[in-house]
């Protein structure tokens, strides 16, 4: 059974990045001790620096090493919130092997060891799984499209995937307690471009007046969520017994093309940058197929726990263009 003892800890795995540290910040507001396992190969410390004390600590480790060698990992975890995973188109194209590794793998350690004591486990899964899936809005027992194996561009989807069935595997097998997020363009403070990540990008190149290079024609639309919203809805999800076991779409629905992001953020910048298009082939030196549309259907969630974003894409462009116009320490 899961422990329920006052002290008690919520393990949060890639708690030192993006996501991770916004999911560590809320869960402390909410009175939780967090136990984080992340190897900072892609989380990085500053993010989780000013929360460390004693009700918050950091294992330095990659999450399969950590099971192996620290028996003690999972004692006196109540619930575990499981973000560890190779992230941002850059990583899987460039490192395809290091990615499926990561998420198959590791996923598939930690649900073996929460099998063990029946601990809650949410899963951070990706609108990546609804691969070529053409129907909008997307929704959560729609059909995973995926193309051909010889490309790697579909390899994250098809692992994410992998660990959803993985995760549910489980919840039918022995009921673990089980709830699976599928994550829609998260973004907000804290977040790098370095992966590919498409925000951070074009701020970074609008605030310098540069160029922003848009992949393709631009044409293709996303949706995006302010990180605070997403991780306020995971542990109301995770909580309660009735979502255990289930796929949710988490995210925004306000859908907008990638060049129109890229006039909002040079307007709210006040910025000279021009618009640069790469074609894919440039961009990704090989084949590269993208989805035209990706929007997700909210309804299960509302239903569940009755989210809606409270923060509008604008209103977190603007955060982000002033934090980047600030001097760094």
């Amino acid at each position: 059974m899961p422990n329920t003892s006052t002290n008690a800890v919520t393990l949060v795995t890639g708690g030192a990045g993006f996501i991770g540290s916004h999911l560590v910040r809320h869960l402390k507001s909410l009175g939780r001790s967090v136990r984080i396992v992340d190897d900072l190969s892609t989380g990085r410390m500053e993010n989780i620096a000013p929360l460390l004390d004693a009700r918050c600590q950091l294992i330095q480790a990659r999450l399969g090493d950590a099971l192996r060698t620290q028996p003690a990992l999972l004692s006196n975890v109540a619930e575990v919130y499981h973000l560890a995973a190779a992230v941002g188109v850059r990583l899987v194209v460039n490192d395809p092997v290091r990615m499926i590794r990561n998420n198959v793998q590791e996923t598939a350690d930690l649900l073996d060891a929460a099998a063990r004591t029946g601990i809650p486990v949410l899963i951070t899964s990706s609108s990546e799984v609804y691969g070529r899936n053409p129907w909008m809005p997307l929704t959560e027992d729609q059909e995973l499209i995926f193309g051909p194996t010889t490309s790697s561009r579909w390899s994250y989807g098809m692992s994410k995937a992998l660990d959803e069935h993985l995760a549910l595997s489980w919840h039918h097998a022995q009921k673990l307690p089980v709830v699976i997020v599928r994550l829609f363009n998260t973004i907000g403070p804290r977040q790098v471009g370095q992966y590919g990540m498409v925000v951070p990008r074009f701020i970074n190149w609008a605030v310098q007046h540069q160029p922003i290079e848009i992949h393709g024609d631009g044409r293709q639309t996303r949706s995006f969520c302010d990180v605070r919203d997403v991780v306020r809805a995971m542990p109301a999800l995770l909580g309660n017994p009735r979502h255990h076991g289930e796929v949710f779409n988490l995210g925004s629905d306000a859908e907008i093309s990638i060049e129109q992001l890229a006039d909002q953020i040079i307007t709210l910048a006040h910025s000279r940058s021009g618009k640069l298009f790469v074609p894919y082939a440039q961009a990704f030196s090989g084949l590269f197929d993208d989805p035209q549309r990706r929007v997700p259907g909210l309804e299960k969630i509302r239903r569940a726990i009755g989210f809606a974003p409270q923060y509008t894409l604008q209103q977190t462009l603007a955060e982000l263009i002033a934090q980047a116009r600030a001097p760094h320490p």
